[in-house]
């Protein structure tokens, strides 16, 4: 018999059927293969043509036709011919199963409840990421919404069951070009992917490069499927798979190693593929051996592994903004502090008083500066060297720190000079804190340089509540009284006093 001829099969019952359910016989056949069932009448006069009662789609281009059985098929003596005419597209031997419409239907529609409960929840996903794309302008968003979207796709026109959606109904024509090409597709935007949650360009830029022809490949690949209009189906389906093993390989090896890097984002992203690829190769086999019956694999488990990468993705996601977010934090806490004594350099100390005076003349209460200057620093340097003298300036914060509250702030104001920020604090309650540092200060020793070093500091007090002055004006007036303990001796306080009208 030549390929894609039609043929008849003769069928006749090695056992009576049992009654308790309405019997039928499942032909499992090629899409675009016509079946039809007759029953032949028990006086030999002729044949009676079976309804069909459901067509059911199949993975990979397959279908069931389920055909309703008379009653007298109950009996082991009435003969069942089949005739089977083949597609243009494609011939496969049929495979034929009794059993009861029940059973059958409610097959159907678990497999078709998965396959579009997957297909709902990653066009969801991919829809969400794309609007957090529309406000982050982040290229990975919109590579993973194009990845599972075309996932989305893959699965649910491989699992036959978009054909019969009005939404897709019109691709039914294409056959397997309607899951050959999104996945395809898919693989191009998974190599552009790959490259940059593993963030390739700035670690491996040889290897970055390496998944952009990748991805040219998918693409070409995609293209490559008219060639099966010439007979060379074959030949495109081998270099396919061939791709596909290598991407896939390598994709794996390349994340492990990011995620070995320290890359916790390329982690996620190993897990997901490894996940994904397991069930395709699973599932390609199964389809390849004509194994799992009952699809519970090709209708559960590969639906369920993408929804999972897509979960398990996303999260890399989240992982990737969350460092991005860390290092932000980390780049403006260097911009926003002195690298030497780790406060706040003098340009944000400012931005912060101003912010402090604006919220203290807000709520009607008084704001004071300290203005603390490190007694005989340039004999320091002089005397000890330097590194000496940056020494001495990292061994006074922490006692000045001791003496502040969490909401007091402290900022490097020049190179020996230092102010303080007493939120809603007034002369009464500025002095004493003032008093407290002159003598944490008096008591550190500078070890490392010789004789230890032994520092005084001098410390002007500028109170908004008596000077009537506010931001830059208020630390003028604590220099000033600065200069006035300098005069008088060093190691000791002075309160700016308002000036005489």
């Amino acid at each position: 018999m030549a390929r894609g001829t039609p043929f008849w099969l003769r069928l006749r019952l090695s056992s009576p059927l049992a009654t308790e359910a309405l019997p039928v016989l499942t032909i499992h056949t090629g899409r675009f293969t016509q079946a039809r069932v007759y029953a032949a009448s028990a006086a030999g006069t002729g044949g009676t043509a079976l309804p069909r009662a459901a067509h059911l789609p199949g993975f990979a281009g397959s279908q069931e036709a389920v055909f309703v059985l008379p009653p007298s098929s109950a009996s082991a003596q009435q003969a069942l011919y089949v005739h089977i005419e083949p597609g243009a597209f494609r011939s496969e031997v049929p495979r034929l199963s009794l059993t009861s419409l029940d059973a059958v239907l409610t097959a159907a529609s678990a497999r078709a409840r998965m396959i579009t409960l997957a297909f709902g929840a990653l066009m969801a996903m991919s829809a969400a990421a794309l609007l957090i794309w529309l406000v982050l302008a982040e290229r990975l968003f919109i590579l993973y919404a194009a990845l599972f979207s075309l996932q989305a796709l893959y699965v649910v026109f491989l699992s036959g069951q978009g054909f019969e959606w009005p939404l897709f109904s019109g691709v039914t024509p294409l056959g397997s070009y309607a899951w050959n090409v999104p996945v395809a597709l898919g693989g191009a935007v998974a190599s552009l992917f790959t490259r940059e949650i593993a963030d390739l360009r700035r670690f491996s830029p040889r290897v970055y490069s390496t998944f952009g022809w990748f991805a040219v490949a998918f693409v070409v690949l995609a293209c490559a499927n008219l060639l099966k209009l010439l007979g060379l189906g074959m030949l495109v389906n081998s270099v396919g798979n061939t791709l596909f093993l290598v991407t896939s390989t390598f994709t794996l090896v390349v994340s492990f190693v990011a995620w070995r890097r320290g890359s916790r984002a390329a982690g996620w992203f190993f897990v997901a593929w490894a996940l994904l690829e397991a069930f395709t190769i699973a599932t390609t086999a199964t389809l390849l051996l004509g194994g799992d019956e009952e699809g519970r694999l090709l209708y559960v488990g590969l639906p369920l592994s993408m929804v999972a990468a897509a979960v398990l993705i996303a999260l890399g996601l989240a992982d990737r903004l969350r460092e991005q977010r860390v290092a932000l934090t980390d780049a403006e806490r260097r911009a926003q502090t002195d690298s030497l004594t780790g406060v706040l350099n003098r340009r944000s100390f400012l931005e912060r008083l101003d912010a402090a005076c604006l919220r203290a003349r807000t709520r009607g209460l008084p704001i004071s500066l300290l203005f603390i200057d490190l007694d005989h620093f340039k004999q320091i340097n002089d005397t000890f060297g330097h590194a000496a003298g940056d020494a001495c300036l990292m061994a006074i914060i922490a006692p000045i720190q001791a003496e502040l509250r969490q909401s007091d702030v402290i900022g490097r104001y020049g190179g020996e000079e230092f102010v303080v920020i007493l939120s809603s604090a007034d002369g009464a309650a500025a002095y004493p804190i003032a008093e407290r540092i002159l003598s944490r200060v008096a008591a550190v020793r500078v070890d490392g340089f010789g004789d230890p070093i032994a520092l005084t500091c001098s410390i002007g007090v500028a109170t908004s509540d008596t000077l009537g002055v506010w931001g830059e004006s208020l630390i003028a007036r604590a220099d000033e009284a600065v200069y006035a303990a300098k005069r008088s001796g060093r190691n000791r306080v002075e309160v700016a006093l308002p000036m005489a009208a």
